[in-house]
Order: C-alpha cells, then structure tokens, then sequence
C-alpha cells in the first residue's frame, strides 16, 4: 500500500503524458492525469487544476492529502496518495509542481464500473440511488461518505466518483475505497479572500446519493444511522492533518482549512447527539 506522505524532493517525471479531464462543479481549467508502472504496480497521477494560459492552477493535490489523512483519523476504508513535488512537461512545456500518485486500487480478477452505470444497469424501476444502494449491502458505506463529505464540503461526489469492484470468481460486489476529494474544503489561492470564508457556508455540491446540500445530508444520516468513527477528531489532529505542508500552502490558507474541518466536525457532532 501507498504510504501517506509529502515528499518536498524533486522527482523528474518528464516522462509522463498527460491527458485532460474536464472540470467539474464549476471549477475553471482542466484536470491532468497521467500513469506508469512501476515494480508491476500501475501507479496514477493527477494535477490540480490546469489551463494553457496559467499553466497548473489551484491545490486540489494538497487537498487529497489532507482528506486522505483525515479519513485515516477516522478510520474509514480510502485510496491513499502521496503528494510528491516533481518536474513534469504538459504540451511541451516544463512545469515545477507538487502532484498526487496513488496506486490502481482494483485488486486481480475485479473489474469496476462507475456507479452510475451500475445503478442504471441493475436498478429496479422507481428506487433511486439512495435506496439501491442501502438494498445492495452499502448502508455503512453511504454513511460514511456522507459524513466525510460534509466534514470537507467535498462538491464532487457524481456517480462517476464512485466505482463498483465487481469479483466474478469470489461473487463479490462491493464499492471501492473512496477517493477522490480534490475538489472540496478550500479552492482559493487568494489569501484576502481565504480570510472571509464562511466556513460553515452550505454551498452547492454534487452528490448522487444525496441532495444537492452538505447539510441536508446530515438529516439523512439521522434517517440512515451515523456512521461509527474508529475514534473522534480532536484539536491535536491538525498537525497531522498539515505535516509537511507549510513550504506548499500559505500559512494563511493551513488554519483556513483546519477551521473548516475543525469547525464542520463540531457542528456534525451536535447535529449527531441532538435527539428527537
């Protein structure tokens, strides 16, 4: 497995090509990926946002790791990245950058489908997502991703953002690790503008189990049951959440993200205790 870590050396991956992915949930420029192998392992890259007229835009690499570290906290079953400051070209031109590398999570005989297309697949006529999923054995999962994505007001969890693993030989279905959080906490580089953020703030996400409303996914945890944590988030975690970040992001945007999850854990916490 990956070790969750910020490697601040410069690796030279010149090499790589790089393909487009198209922004999502209002996010300007592009996201690039790339993969190589490496000791038989298939290894994934990806920038935070890109465009031909700024070049690499944005922390949502920085991001990953964070939520990746939150998730470890937490205990919840995710894909691990490593934020790894490297020498990259994108249409022929050098970059200095730091990027994220996970490894190919899809263990041999599986075979995974988006979950979009496995709930049109297999649906039964009127269950929504919601539904198909707490029927196919996933409650705890939804559950946990709910909660996680309301601690980071993670925008970007669209049916494409989940994957199905599929073992014909074991019979097995069940949702991958979750991955993906690029796209939540803060998506600013403006230090002004970080200071005035409503961390509380109910923006607008995508959510294909759920509502279009961190917030209102919360009342669906108290409908579905509130996921048990393998312990509870405490104010000594932000070292561990920022280790090894302060020569990556301004200092000003570290406490940002910290209030954000700090304060977001507090609010879910009495949310989670009220009764009735």
């Amino acid at each position: 497995m990956l070790e969750t870590k910020v490697i601040h050396e410069i690796s030279d991956l010149r090499y790589l090509s790089w393909a487009r992915i198209k922004g999502s949930s209002g996010t300007a420029g592009s996201f690039l990926k790339a993969y190589s192998t490496l000791n038989g392992k298939k290894l994934y890259y990806k920038l935070s946002s890109f465009n031909d007229m700024e070049g690499i835009i944005g922390h949502e690499c920085v991001n990953e790791i964070i939520a990746d570290r939150l998730l470890s906290i937490l205990g919840i079953d995710h894909l691990h990245y490593q934020l790894q400051h490297a020498n990259i070209i994108v249409h022929e031109k050098a970059y200095e950058t730091y990027l994220c590398v996970s490894e190919d999570f899809k263990q041999k005989g599986e075979s995974k489908t988006a979950l979009e297309t496995y709930y049109e697949l297999m649906h039964p006529e009127g269950v929504n997502m919601l539904d198909f999923c707490i029927a196919s054995g996933w409650k705890n999962y939804v559950r946990e991703m709910l909660a996680v994505d309301f601690l980071i007001l993670n925008r970007d969890r669209h049916g494409a953002n989940i994957e199905v693993l599929s073992n014909p030989r074991e019979k097995t279905v069940v949702p991958a690790p979750l991955y993906d959080h690029g796209l939540s906490m803060i998506l600013l580089d403006d230090d002004m503008k970080i200071k005035n953020i409503d961390v509380m703030e109910d923006k607008r996400i995508q959510c294909c189990v759920g509502t279009m409303s961190a917030e209102k996914n919360l009342g669906i945890l108290r409908q579905i049951g509130f996921p048990i944590f393998s312990r509870t988030l405490t104010g000594s975690d932000k070292a561990v959440l920022l280790e090894g970040l302060d020569s990556v992001i301004s200092p000003v945007l570290a406490e940002k993200t910290w209030e954000l999850i700090w304060k977001r854990w507090c609010h879910y916490e009495e949310f989670r205790n009220q009764t009735g």
